[in-house]
This record gives structure tokens, C-alpha cells and sequence, in this order.
């Protein structure tokens, strides 16, 4: 007879890759994000597993992963690579992500408590001392994490799992967008307006400045885009 011990330490053993394997995927999709990992460059397994320290078992599942939030494509004769964001795609795709933020914007005016209003309240001022330093990297994190939070707490789970399918295209998009000082700027304002709005529990204000967000963002990643400089 099995010992009950025996089975619980081979399902965590069978657990562990699968564990690795997120851990490495976040490691290397906030690369891709950042722009570490251009469009076109090639995700090597052995090279990450040596760099990682890890097997090249979790790095393959991280990149299918990857594949998965379509950041970059597998293919046989060219292995993993990091796609490039076409201007139609980056069109179509901020037009669906503004619906759904501005949709979890309004919601969370309509519900929000003042334990949940302090909260972002606190991301939203670290966010405005990143602007204040100029550190683009530590912004866009927290600004990210502002984005995650509408979504976690408009209380649509719906809404949440659709966003989380298009969410890891979009965030590249965002932070291509965000290199540009002038986007950076009036992106700021607009997060200060939504601020406005939630504390105002305004979800019409809240809806309208969230989508002309998404929306300008999406523009300006189309500007990027065509201007060559992605």
C-alpha cells in the first residue's frame, strides 16, 4: 500500500515544473514588454536555461506559454520567436481592450468602498512619484498594476477572463506607447481624471476617461508603429 506521504511529495515533485515554468514565462514576458526582446529576436532554450539556471523542460512550457498570450510564434524551422505588433492588430486590438476597461472602470465607480478607493488611491500616488523621477520602467509596473486592479474589482468575472486573453498583446502595446514623452504626459492626466471620477463615484466619467485612455494609447502605438521606430 502507498504511503499517503509518497503520493502528496510526487504530486508537488510533478507541480514543481509547471511552477518553474510561470516563473520563467513572467520573467521573459516582462522582457518582451520592456522591449529586451525585440520583434524578431529568437528565444533560445538552452541559452535561457543557462542563464536561469533551470532545465530546458519549464523554459520549453514557458515559451508555450508565451505562444499562448501571442508574444511570440514556434514554429519548426525557426524555433521561438518575438512577434511583431501590426498596425491593424494594434487597431483592432485597443479598440476591444478600451470596451472592456472603460466597462471595469464604470463598474467600479458604481461599487466602490472606501477600503478599495484607499488602495488605489495608495498605487496611484507611487505611480505619480515615478512620473515625478522620470523612471519609465517602476512607472509602467504600477501603472500596470492600476490597469490589473480596475479589472480585479469591477466584479465581473467575465469581463476579467476576456481581458486576461488579450491582456499580455496589449501591454506591449502600452509601454511602446508610453516612450513617446507627449503620450506619457496626457496618459498621466487622464489617470489623474479617473482618480477624479472614482472618488466622485462618477461612472460615466469614469467610463469616458478610461476608453479615450485605451484609445490614445492604441493611436499612439499605431503612430509608433508606422513611424518605424517599434
Amino acid at each position: 500500500m502507498q504511503n499517503p506521504d509518497d503520493t502528496e511529495d510526487k504530486a508537488a515533485s510533478d507541480a514543481q515544473p509547471t511552477a518553474i515554468a510561470q516563473h520563467i514565462a513572467r520573467v521573459l514576458r516582462d522582457r518582451i514588454v520592456k522591449g529586451e526582446y525585440p520583434p524578431g529576436e529568437r528565444l533560445v532554450e538552452r541559452r535561457i536555461s543557462a542563464e536561469l539556471q533551470v532545465s530546458r523542460t519549464p523554459v520549453r512550457e514557458a515559451l508555450k506559454l508565451l505562444d499562448a498570450d501571442g508574444l511570440i510564434s514556434i514554429s519548426r524551422n525557426k524555433g521561438a520567436q518575438v512577434i511583431q505588433f501590426s498596425t491593424d492588430e494594434a487597431r483592432h486590438l485597443f479598440d476591444v481592450i478600451a470596451m472592456l476597461e472603460s466597462l471595469a472602470a464604470e463598474q467600479l465607480a458604481q461599487t466602490i468602498t472606501p477600503n478599495v478607493l484607499l488602495e488605489i488611491e495608495a498605487l496611484h500616488e507611487q505611480m505619480m512619484g515615478y512620473v515625478k523621477s522620470g523612471n519609465h520602467s517602476d512607472y509602467f509596473d504600477i501603472n500596470s498594476d492600476i490597469h490589473d486592479f480596475i479589472i480585479a474589482h469591477c466584479e465581473n468575472p467575465v469581463l476579467a477572463e476576456t481581458h486576461a486573453r488579450l491582456i499580455a498583446r496589449a501591454r506591449r502595446g502600452r509601454f511602446m506607447a508610453i516612450m513617446k514623452p507627449e503620450r506619457w504626459a496626457v496618459a498621466v492626466e487622464e489617470h489623474e481624471v479617473l482618480m477624479k471620477a472614482l472618488r466622485a463615484r462618477d461612472d460615466v466619467a469614469a467610463a469616458q476617461v478610461w476608453r479615450q485612455h485605451l484609445l490614445r494609447t492604441g493611436q499612439t502605438l499605431i503612430e509608433v508603429l508606422e513611424s518605424g521606430d517599434a
